[in-house]
C-alpha cells in the first residue's frame, strides 16, 4: 500500500461526506436536513471544502448550487470509493437466493420486459422464490441518471454512456425485421424499397422525434419515409398492426415472438441497419455487491438463450 500519512493531514473524511451530500442535493439546508445537521454546520463545511480544493466548488444559480468542473470530477471519483468503504463495513459478502427475501429494482424499457422478465421470473420462482423484482421505466436518455441517482440496482439498456463509474455487460446483439399483417397488407417478403416507402410506418421513440437511424439512411439516399404514429411503448404496436395497413421495424427476437403471437409477416429490411447492443448496467459501488453479482448472473445466462427488441 502506498500511502503516505502526511498527504492525509487536515483532511477530515467528514467533509468528503458531506461534499458528496452537497453534491447530490444541490443545496445547503437540503443538504444539512439529509446530514442532521445545522445550515451553519455545512455552509461551514462547504468554505472548508473550497479551502481544500482551491475551487468554488458550487455556483448559485437561479436553478440551485450547479457543481463546477472541479466539483464533477471530484464527484465521480469519490462516490465509488465511498460506496466501497460502506460495503466493507455493513455489508455480508454471502448471499443464498433460497433464503433472501431482497427487493432489486431494475431499470428497463417495455420491449426489455417484453423480452426478459417472462423466462427471469420463472427462473426467480424456482431458484430464489421470495425474491421481489421492482422494475421501472426508463429510456436510453434517462438510464445513466438512474443508475447514479436514483438507487436503481441495475438497468439493462442500448444506452452507450460511457461515465468512469459505469460498469457494463454485453448481453447480446441483434438485427431488425419489418413487420406488417397479411390482412392489411399483402406484400411479400423481401420487401422491396418501393414498399417499404409506399406504405405508412410506425416508430417508437423515446424523445418525440420522429426520426430513427432507418430515416437518416433514407436520407442520405434522399429518401423518407411515412411514419403516421409514434409512441414511447413498443407493447401498442400489434393491436395498430392487425388493425391498420402499416409496416413497423423491429428486431428478430421480437419479431419471432409476434409472428408467432399475431400472424404477421416479416423480412429482413431494405436497408443495411447495423445491430444493436443491449448490455447489463451497473454503478462501480455495486461490484462488491454478492445479491447484484447473482442476479446479473441470472440475466447473462437469460440472454445466452433468447434476444430482444430495440426501435429503428
Amino acid at each position: 500500500m502506498n500511502i503516505n500519512e502526511n498527504d492525509f493531514r487536515g483532511v477530515d473524511l467528514n467533509l468528503l461526506i458531506t461534499f458528496l451530500v452537497l453534491y447530490r442535493e444541490r443545496s445547503v439546508s437540503q443538504a444539512a436536513q439529509k446530514l442532521f445537521l445545522g445550515q451553519p454546520a455545512v455552509s461551514s463545511a462547504l468554505a472548508r471544502l473550497r479551502a481544500l480544493f482551491d475551487d468554488a466548488l458550487f455556483i448559485r444559480t437561479a436553478q440551485g448550487m450547479q457543481p463546477t468542473a472541479r466539483a464533477d470530477f471530484l464527484a465521480q471519483r469519490f462516490a465509488p470509493q465511498f460506496e466501497r468503504i460502506r460495503s466493507i463495513l455493513f455489508d455480508s459478502d454471502e448471499f443464498i437466493p433460497r433464503a433472501s427475501q431482497r427487493k432489486f429494482t431494475l431499470g428497463m424499457a417495455d420491449w426489455v420486459e417484453i423480452w426478459l422478465m417472462p423466462p427471469l421470473l420463472k427462473q426467480l420462482r424456482i431458484s430464489a422464490p421470495d425474491i421481489r423484482i421492482n422494475v421501472i421505466a426508463t429510456t436510453p436518455f434517462e438510464d445513466q441518471a438512474y443508475i447514479e441517482q436514483h438507487g436503481v440496482d441495475m438497468v439493462v439498456s442500448v444506452t452507450r454512456d460511457q461515465a468512469p463509474w459505469l460498469r457494463r455487460e454485453t448481453l447480446l446483439s441483434q438485427a431488425f425485421q419489418v413487420l406488417w399483417h397479411p390482412r392489411q397488407l399483402p406484400l411479400s417478403a423481401p420487401l422491396s424499397l418501393e414498399n417499404y416507402l409506399r406504405y405508412e410506418h410506425l416508430l417508437v421513440t423515446y424523445r418525440s422525434r420522429a426520426r430513427s437511424i432507418a430515416d437518416e439512411m433514407l436520407a442520405q439516399k434522399g429518401m423518407e419515409r411515412r411514419i403516421s404514429y409514434t409512441t414511447p411503448h413498443f407493447s401498442s404496436l400489434p393491436g395498430i398492426l392487425q388493425n391498420t395497413a402499416s409496416l413497423t421495424t423491429v428486431p428478430q427476437a421480437l419479431a419471432r415472438a409476434w409472428i408467432r403471437d399475431f400472424g404477421f409477416c416479416a423480412s429482413p429490411p431494405p436497408l443495411a441497419l447495423p445491430e444493436f447492443d443491449l448490455s447489463l448496467l451497473w454503478h462501480a459501488r455495486h461490484d462488491a455487491d454478492a445479491g447484484r453479482r447473482w442476479l446479473a448472473g441470472e440475466i447473462c445466462a437469460i440472454a445466452e438463450n433468447g434476444a430482444a427488441p430495440v426501435t429503428a
